[in-house]
């Protein structure tokens, strides 16, 4: 095993990666990352029945717009690949077989019928059906046959497995880096299916070769594989190597009632449970994702770190460098974590307003040229300032700002009839008249001359101001309105405030 700090996240690509997987990638790349070591992306793709075209593509796409990307992996070979199990499987018949000489794997024939016979047989009598050393020397496997009769049953093309043989009755001491240690009684396992006749390996055997001929230091991966924890850790016993150390984190919880998240919980209470928008090939459906959804990167990673780790203090908002240096294995929760989708929502939001106005400006860009608006970028840039603190996704920049990029159409009814009197497009025509007459147009110059004016005729200053706001705006919202005035320009401002009369 190596010396410096190798950690994988290995999923399958058998459709969408949901955001369980990016946590489980994540905390292996904070852990990585804290530990000056390798992060490698390694697709199991052993169950070729069940992969789905453009699984894999999906999720390294996913990992890089998260800014998680893998140091090695597909595309990224650096002397342990390949990455691909399907494109490793000519190593793992002979680890199968070795296993086999040692004396700790065995061929095993039953068919599925045979075996669903025996099931059917323990649950009449009120038990449960194990394969392992209480019926093995019963069961039709090389244990009760000669090894010519063995090889001849295989030769004629027979189907088989190669089975792991449990150890009969023994007290395994596991230690997890979350959980810390876990007892195991080894005669309540069964005898693990490690290798198919058609030439594939299970996970099992796939996922304890790969990682030691790939030099892995620490499995970080879901709770889910806790039960399979024994088996790995007696299969690198079997075959003479040091195993790595593990840590099972919790999972990801329902918001309301019991259970792990799903994509259900996401269709009914309306929040992607994907990073990025799905299209399934078969069937045509779509899922949504965050990144589709208005969400930054920043904000998912912000929010997923927080899904089961807590650096015990109330720091809560983070960017990917400091959760580096503070992320730590020992702060990592063993019970499950409850998803919460406003919360969600809160750190998209206070990612959104630390975000640099420069970096939003691609996004409403986006938004605007899907409208037919063209504007530079620095306009663009210097009103997401402007309306930035009010906004939680992107799409609210638009929302928020909308009347700096198009004059209003129409008016709101409420306010209007609140604000715009007989005497309105009078008083109208004299602010005109002093938005003409500010020559170095600025929101403080503007300002002066309007509050001057309005003082010195008496004026209520909501008289005029309120209508000059709806004129520019079209409705009572946005920022101060000489900024508004001095941001969309003088010639504007003249002709909104006459377009209002007009209209109003």
């Amino acid at each position: 095993m190596s010396n410096n700090v190798r950690v994988r996240f290995a999923p399958s690509p058998t459709g969408p990666l949901h955001i369980g997987g990016v946590r489980t990638a994540l905390y292996n790349y904070l852990f990585a990352k804290k530990n000056n070591g390798t992060f490698i992306l390694r697709i199991e793709d052993t169950d070729q029945n069940r992969y789905v075209e453009g699984a894999e593509n999906y999720i390294i796409e996913a990992l890089n717009w998260c800014g998680i990307p893998y140091d090695e992996g597909p595309g990224k070979e650096a002397g342990y690949g390949p990455y691909r199990q399907s494109e490793r499987k000519d190593k793992y018949v002979a680890f199968a077989e070795k296993l086999i000489a040692l004396g700790d794997a065995y061929y095993a024939f039953d068919t599925a019928e045979a075996l669903d016979t025996h099931r059917k047989n323990h649950e009449d009598q009120g038990k449960t059906f194990i394969y392992n050393w209480h019926n093995r020397n019963k069961l039709d496997n090389s244990l009760n046959l000669s090894q010519e009769e063995t090889l001849k049953r295989i030769e004629a093309g027979e189907d088989y497995v190669i089975r792991f043989k449990c150890p009969e009755s023994e007290i395994l001491e596991l230690d997890d880096l979350i959980r810390g240690s876990v007892e195991v009684n080894t005669a309540l396992l069964d005898d693990k299916v490690l290798f198919k006749s058609d030439g594939m390996p299970t996970y099992h055997l796939a996922n304890i070769v790969d990682d030691h001929l790939m030099e892995i230091t620490h499995v970080i991966r879901g709770e889910e594989w806790l039960p399979s924890m024994a088996l790995h850790v007696l299969l690198y016993r079997a075959f003479g190597w040091d195993a790595p150390k593990f840590a099972h984190l919790p999972l990801i919880m329902k918001p309301v009632g019991k259970g792990k998240l799903s994509k259900r919980d996401g269709d009914k209470m309306g929040f992607p449970v994907f990073p990025l928008l799905w299209k399934d090939p078969k069937t045509n459906d779509v899922s949504a994702g965050y990144r589709e959804d208005g969400y930054l990167p920043e904000a998912v990673i912000n929010m997923l770190a927080f899904l089961g780790w807590n650096p015990g203090t109330e720091k809560e908002i983070y960017n990917l460098e400091e959760l580096i240096q503070d992320f730590d294995l020992q702060r990592v929760h063993k019970s499950g974590a409850k998803f919460d989708p406003e919360k969600t929502k809160w750190f998209q939001q206070q990612q959104l307003h630390i975000a640099s106005d420069a970096s939003l400006v691609k996004g409403l860009q986006a938004i605007l040229a899907g409208k037919n608006l063209d504007y530079d970028d620095a306009y663009v840039q210097k009103v997401i300032h402007l309306v930035k603190e009010r906004a939680v996704f992107v799409a609210d920049l638009w929302e928020q700002g909308n009347f700096f990029f198009e004059r209003p159409e129409n008016y709101d009814e409420k306010t209007a009839k609140k604000t715009w009197k007989d005497d309105t497009a009078e008083l109208m025509l004299i602010v005109s008249k002093l938005v003409n007459e500010t020559e170095e147009f600025t929101a403080e110059n503007l300002s002066a001359n309007v509050k001057e004016w309005i003082q010195a005729e008496g004026l209520g200053f909501g008289k005029v101001m309120q209508p000059f706001r709806l004129s520019l705006v079209g409705s009572m919202s946005g920022p101060d309105v000489f900024v508004i005035a001095e941001t969309i320009g003088k010639e504007r401002t003249l002709e909104r405030i006459r377009y209002a009369i007009e209209k109003l």
